[in-house]
């Protein structure tokens, strides 16, 4: 494959992620910049603490699509791992890096995952499950994305055995790792807000 086909897969991809799905949903159907509610970041666990279950939904399901199908498209026509990997990786840098936003977005976390579930669903609902037990033993997202997100590295490699693809495991938990930066020094100075509605559960 030339690097024309390379570069044309990179920019496209990064464009569809760059759409900032969560601002819109809020500024056209809840009439309120999202930017400025809650923590300020465009995704759905915002978007849950800012416009409600039904918005956040529909954030979450955009987000994942936007990390899904670039990947899944690309491997309809080109089916090298090198190729899905950078269809992948792109749609969580656009997401995460918004030109539309100024180069501002979300912290990638349903992104990547829809994109894993393009590359080898079973590495995907493996990093959903360590999704789902962080955040269940803590209540606190962040902690959760941070676990399916290292997660997905060891589980890409078990089910799919392509460097490829492990590699863009290994650079979207880095990516994750570092727009989580603040949720870290958070967590360990005490102050990450959990999920509300499994703090009211605990």
């Amino acid at each position: 494959m030339s690097p024309a086909a390379y570069f044309g897969i990179a920019v496209i991809a990064f464009l569809a992620g760059s759409v900032p799905s969560g601002y819109l949903i809020a500024l056209l159907f809840f009439r309120i910049d999202i930017r400025r509610r809650g923590s300020g970041n465009i995704g759905a666990m915002n978007a849950l603490r800012t416009i409600g279950t039904g918005g956040a939904l529909a954030v979450l399901v955009l987000d994942a699509l936007k990390g899904l199908l670039p990947p899944l498209i690309v491997a309809a026509f080109i089916a090298i791992p090198p190729a899905r990997a950078l269809a992948a990786l792109c749609a969580v840098l656009g997401h995460c890096f918004s030109p539309w936003l100024r180069g501002k977005g979300g912290k990638g976390v349903a992104t990547s995952f829809g994109a894993l579930f393009a590359l080898s669903w079973p590495a995907a609902l493996c990093a959903v499950g360590g999704w789902l037990i962080g955040a269940g033993a803590t209540t606190f997202s962040s902690v959760g994305s941070l676990l399916g997100s290292l997660i997905a590295i060891p589980a890409i490699w078990y089910f799919t055995r392509d460097g490829w693809l492990v590699g863009y495991a290994a650079c979207a938990a880095v990516l994750i790792f570092v727009t989580h930066r603040g949720n870290v020094a958070r967590l360990l100075t005490g102050q990450e807000s959990g999920i509300s509605f499994l703090r009211r559960g605990a």
